[in-house]
């Protein structure tokens, strides 16, 4: 009989299980009310004097390994639920992942940016938190200047010459501080003004602002990289170059491109003339580089900008600048690129 119950030692020791069900089943037989150790522990009264002590310690062997391998297994199992619950079924086949879409923002200043670079301009940074000096004074607008008023700025309350840029151009002053001509250069960036919220205009929109610094760089060379840029960003090769004004850039002018009046949204977005203006630019003042210490008898250059937003609700219809920085999901989808 002890050779038996040494057997289903054994036995039990070696017991695996794959379900619950497998593991119930087996704490019945050998541990249930009619289970083998109830039968055992019966017999113990008919067994010798000279064999209760092993057969006692025997059985009790048999209890203790049964009872182990339950609570092994069930813990086995219970954890390989969890893992399940966390990861679901792992045999089952993966369902593909939905793939994001980038910004219309993002797309446009890509392509921008890609533009620009193919004829040699780079990409600067810098502090959307600005001072005076490089949002303002270098770029010589001085204090009290009347053309401070073109654009509306945020300052913070405590430090009146610590403000929220309202352009990238300070970017363009912090270059050439640090970096020595030839200079080529476009510094894109999100820019603040205190203007109302409209579905035409936001207190904080994005900008690309360009500038090319060298010897000998003339008027001529400003509007050849304009109409390189309308060509390959709007497919439109006809520009007109109209007189304006930025302190910062002498002679001034707006740049017009042709649109056409093809179709009814033509006639809206160029009020009928066919005409559409997308950026600014101009020859860089004499004072500007010698604020940023380029001797302006040797070098020369041009700078121009444009508003990003403007060109991402062009190309793709946006009709309210608020949809840009609203994040609802269904609008953002529309919007897939690989760039």
């Amino acid at each position: 009989m002890i050779d038996k119950l040494k057997e289903l030692i054994a036995e039990a020791e070696a017991f695996t299980a794959e379900t619950k069900e497998d593991v119930e089943a087996f704490r019945i037989k050998y541990l249930g009310s009619k289970g083998l150790l109830k039968q055992y522990f019966a017999e113990f009264k008919n067994v010798a004097n000279e064999q209760k002590k092993e057969f006692g310690q025997t059985i009790n062997q048999l209890k203790k390994t049964a009872e182990d391998k339950v609570n092994i297994l069930k813990e086995a199992l219970e954890s390989k639920d969890q893992e399940e619950g966390i990861y679901g079924d792992l045999s089952r086949p993966g369902e593909p992942i939905a793939l994001g879409a980038r910004h219309p923002i993002s797309i446009v200043k890509n392509q921008i940016i890609d533009i620009f670079s193919r004829i040699g301009f780079n990409v600067s940074e810098g502090p959307e938190i600005e001072d005076d000096w490089h949002n303002f004074t270098a770029l010589n607008l001085p204090e009290y200047h009347p053309a401070r008023d073109m654009q509306d700025t945020f300052f913070i309350q405590t430090n009146p010459d610590i403000l929220l840029r309202t352009h990238t151009s300070s970017v363009q002053v912090r270059y050439m501080e640090s970096n020595k001509p030839p200079i080529r250069t476009i510094s894109p960036g999100r820019v603040y003004r205190n203007e109302a919220i409209s579905a035409r205009s936001h207190c904080f929109f994005h900008q690309v602002e360009g500038l090319y610094i060298d010897k000998d760089v003339s008027f001529a060379d400003l509007k050849q990289t304009l109409q390189y840029f309308t060509t390959e960003m709007f497919g439109k090769s006809k520009i007109r170059l109209r007189p304006s004004y930025f302190p910062f850039t002498e002679p001034s002018a707006e740049v017009d491109v042709y649109w056409g009046l093809e179709t009814e949204t033509d006639y809206k977005i160029t009020k009928g003339t066919g005409w559409l203006e997308i950026m600014g630019c101009g020859m860089v003042d004499p004072n500007v580089l010698e604020n940023c210490e380029i001797d302006s008898k040797e070098y020369s250059g041009f700078a121009f900008g444009m508003g990003i937003d403007r060109i991402a609700m062009l190309l793709n219809q946006i009709s309210d600048i608020r949809l840009l920085s609203e994040n609802d999901v269904r609008f953002l989808e529309q919007f897939r690129s690989s760039i």
